[in-house]
């Protein structure tokens, strides 16, 4: 099973393997889903006060709120090894 560890921003890390989703909070299913798991205290937010970027669904059904881009987490999923270089530069 894998054990690594994904930064979902200051300093907080989750199991890639435990994690379903990873999604924009404008959307009104998310929000509601954000207020259930509030309601059943499975909310964990992580964004340190600042504006909540992403919503990370676990499946333990827990929901991290984080105020890093849903991009930016998604990118942190791929293996150190498909990092291309281009020119020189790494992208």
């Amino acid at each position: 099973m894998d054990q690594r560890m994904i930064n979902v921003g200051f300093g907080n890390s989750v199991v890639a393997a435990r994690v379903l989703a990873v999604v924009n909070p404008k959307s009104s299913p998310i929000k509601k889903f954000k207020d259930e798991a509030k309601e059943q205290k499975k909310l964990i937010d992580v964004t340190e006060g600042r504006k909540t970027r992403s919503i990370i669904i676990l499946d333990s059904n827990h929901v991290i709120l984080s105020a890093v881009q849903p991009d930016t987490i998604t990118q942190r999923f791929a293996p150190a090894s498909a990092v291309k270089i281009i020119d020189g530069e790494e992208l």
